[in-house]
């Protein structure tokens, strides 16, 4: 029987007053559940280092697959010389990997001195608004341009424009294929994937469970990041020493209404049937609810993609199980003070890619986990401007 028959009306009364209600206090769960960050030390952070060759107008996980890798551990810069202007462009701010980002993003610019301005997107499908700031941007004659792409390709021909007029750009987290950014910087995002889907495998292993249903919320369909996951999943499963069946993949904006409605629909079409759903930072709190209101939070399992100080609150209380960690904090600080090196002329040999290593957080390590590398201080409040002499 359809689960909607089961629920009814009431079910979808329930849920879209439960989806609301959810939504508030997700807000809490950030500031009350939450393991809170220690202050950066800005130690060295472990990455791997791609050289050339790599795959032409390749994705991050090609160039991992074909370049010079280094194990490596990327050392801060020392303050600039001059308060350098650093444009960076952001998906949104909607979630809190974003705002991770934000945070990583302004504490390097005050303790290296530059001035930087972050330019949100309105989400993944407001691929129109993020062309049209990289316009401005490249028009303003920023130093340096900072870029999460919303699309693997559709981002490549105003990267190309900025380095034509000699305006150095650089990836941040969300991929792209094109050969002229000057550095790209993220994490495996098809590692992302294989982590997430090893860590469900292992889990239902100690279960003594010989075959298992998986689904997926994995974000925007076009986002180079999305892709990464969902290939991850897939090789993981298909090498897995017990069946995996992926029985469906969501795709949609990573927004938590859109996202609740998506969670909504799986939990409708094959909710009994599921044993576990994967999600990125914006999907997997999503489909919290629409599970609890189906009964099912006792059967099906939840893992995060990444992880958010959010996801790290539900970890802690058991209603997430696990997440891989992409540690925004981290690779906002490393390409902050890539850039910074590159305008300063201290880069020496200058890397193709430079993928910050995954961490893993469950149940059992995250007391101890080291949360300053991920998330933004409890109580950080986005700041999209700072300027030497004028911020705080």
């Amino acid at each position: 029987m359809n689960f909607f028959s089961d629920f009814g009306s009431s079910y979808s009364r329930q849920f879209f007053v439960g989806a609301l209600l959810f939504c508030a206090l997700a807000v809490r769960a950030l500031a009350d559940t939450a393991p809170a960050p220690v202050a950066g030390s800005f130690e060295p952070i472990p990455v791997f280092s791609i050289y050339p060759p790599v795959k032409p107008e390749g994705t991050a996980d090609e160039a991992l697959a074909s370049g010079r890798v280094v194990d490596d551990r990327y050392a801060m810069t020392d303050r600039a010389s001059k308060p350098w202007r650093i444009a960076f462009l952001f998906p949104h701010i909607k979630d809190p990997y974003w705002v991770g980002c934000d945070y990583g993003v302004i504490s390097e610019a005050k303790r290296l001195g530059v001035a930087v301005d972050i330019f949100p997107a309105n989400g993944y499908d407001d691929m129109i608004g993020q062309l049209r700031k990289m316009d401005d941007v490249i028009a303003a004659k920023y130093d340096a341009i900072v870029i999460s792409p919303l699309s693997l390709t559709a981002n490549n021909a105003s990267i190309a424009k900025a380095r034509g007029l000699g305006i150095p750009v650089f990836e941040l987290a969300n991929d792209s294929t094109s050969d002229d950014l000057t550095i790209k910087v993220t994490t495996s995002l098809k590692g992302m994937g294989v982590d997430a889907t090893e860590w469900a495998i292992r889990d239902a292993q100690r279960r003594g469970l010989k075959e298992i249903n998986i689904a997926l919320l994995p974000g925007p369909r076009d986002a180079g990041w999305v892709k990464g996951e969902v290939a991850g999943t897939r090789e993981a499963a298909s090498r897995a020493a017990i069946r995996v069946n992926i029985v469906d993949i969501k795709y949609g904006d990573s927004d938590r209404i859109e996202q609740s409605r998506l969670a909504a629909q799986l939990i409708a079409e094959h909710g009994k049937q599921l044993d576990y759903i994967l999600g990125c930072t914006g999907c997997a709190p999503a489909a919290i609810l629409p599970m609890k209101l189906a009964g099912l939070n006792k059967r099906i399992r939840i893992v995060a993609y990444d992880l958010t100080r959010e996801i790290a609150g539900l970890i802690r209380n058991k209603e997430i199980v696990a997440s891989v960690d992409t540690k925004a904090v981290s690779q906002a600080r490393v390409v902050t003070n890539a850039a910074v090196s590159f305008l300063e002329g201290r880069s020496k040999e200058r890397p193709h890619t430079i993928l910050v290593k995954l961490g893993l957080v469950d149940y059992g390590n995250q007391a101890t986990y080291p949360f300053d590398t991920t998330t933004a201080p409890a109580g950080f409040k986005p700041v999209l401007s700072y300027t030497p002499g004028k911020g705080k």
